[in-house]
């Protein structure tokens, strides 16, 4: 509802002066007229806009502010933003089964009355992710860079995995899943043993892949999951690949390694050399930009403040500006308490 005001709000004020209006004695313009019993009343545009701005005003300019920032600094992404928020709202009309269900489930759990308004919600919200992005980009220094590449970047790693899942479900006991949990460990502690008694291990590993292993993808291809290197697989899996750049080539996983995905026995076969920096330089300052997006609890607040600057924003309205101080200043306070708890 409030969106809606605001748009009122500004139709009012840019449409103010045009066409036959009453204008008040002081030569205000009326935005509203009453007339009961010769008695009139008018309300000033002048009226309206102290009346809303006190309670949308800042809202209003902020989003106004940073929507032309945006596009203006990220004019190359509008139309990836765009195709974005449209393609999911195709998903989920078809989630929903109808773009009327989809219209009704809208209007009960956002603020929004339309899909249309709800797919340009999307959008900005895209365009402020990708701002954000590209901000913490700009914080990651040359030093930074070279220490992450000095002491973190590495090689390619060529890895064979094999994946046993738990076959526990939602509807078992605690002692039911615990049970089905090990009996998955035991399965990988078998492959394992059957490992340590083989004399071509990653001919052997291969066999075992296919008669163990639940990675359908890589099981296919004799359980290869090509060269990676730290974030090649994503979240996922993280601990296994921790696991293969501690094994040197030619050895496999001794130990259970456990992921999101279940649980593994990893080959390492093969290495290369690490890149040069100047080759990683793009991933390592994504990588370390992306940390900083995951430590710094302001880095909601400051990249806004960083664009607005950018541009020389100011605020003229004396009220709307004052609103805007009390709002940083709480948001970052309020940011830093979150933190500190």
């Amino acid at each position: 509802m409030k969106k809606y005001l605001l748009l009122f709000m500004i139709c009012l004020l840019t449409l103010c002066g045009c066409g036959k209006i009453p204008k008040l004695a002081n030569g205000e313009e009326a935005v509203i007229t009453f007339a009961k019993d010769k008695k009139e009343h008018m309300i000033s545009a002048e009226e309206l806009y102290t009346y809303l701005k006190s309670d949308f005003g800042l809202e209003a300019t902020l989003n106004m502010i940073d929507n032309y920032i945006l596009e203006e600094e990220f004019a190359s992404f509008v139309d990836t933003a765009k195709e974005s928020a449209a393609n999911q709202i195709e998903a989920m009309i078809e989630a929903y089964g109808s773009k009327e269900t989809l219209q009704q489930e809208i209007i009960e759990r956002t603020n929004y009355s339309t899909i249309e308004a709800y797919q340009n919600y999307l959008y900005i919200t895209y365009m402020n992710s990708h701002a954000l992005e590209e901000y913490a980009k700009t914080l990651v220094t040359d030093k930074e860079i070279e220490k992450y590449y000095k002491d973190e970047a590495k090689g390619d790693i060529e890895v064979y995995n094999i994946l046993v899942t738990s076959k526990a479900t939602n509807n078992m006991t605690t002692e039911e899943k615990e049970k089905k949990e090990k009996e998955a460990q035991d399965t990988i502690k078998e492959i394992i043993s059957k490992l340590d008694k083989a004399d071509k291990k990653l001919d052997t590993f291969k066999s075992l892949v296919k008669e163990y292993s639940e990675d359908e993808t890589s099981k296919q291809k004799d359980g290869n999951l090509g060269y990676i290197n730290i974030d090649t697989l994503g979240s996922s899996y993280d601990e296994l690949v921790d696991a293969a750049y501690k094994l040197k080539d030619g050895e496999y996983s001794k130990e259970v390694i456990t992921t999101e995905l279940g649980y593994h026995v990893i080959y390492r076969s093969a290495s290369k050399e690490k890149d040069t920096l100047d080759n990683l330089k793009d991933k390592i300052i994504e990588t370390l930009a992306n940390r900083k997006l995951s430590t710094n609890r302001t880095i909601t607040v400051d990249y806004l403040e960083y664009y607005r600057k950018l541009y020389n924003v100011k605020i003229q309205d004396s009220e709307i500006n004052k609103q805007y101080g009390i709002y940083i200043n709480n948001l970052i306070n309020s940011l830093n308490s979150t933190s500190e708890d």
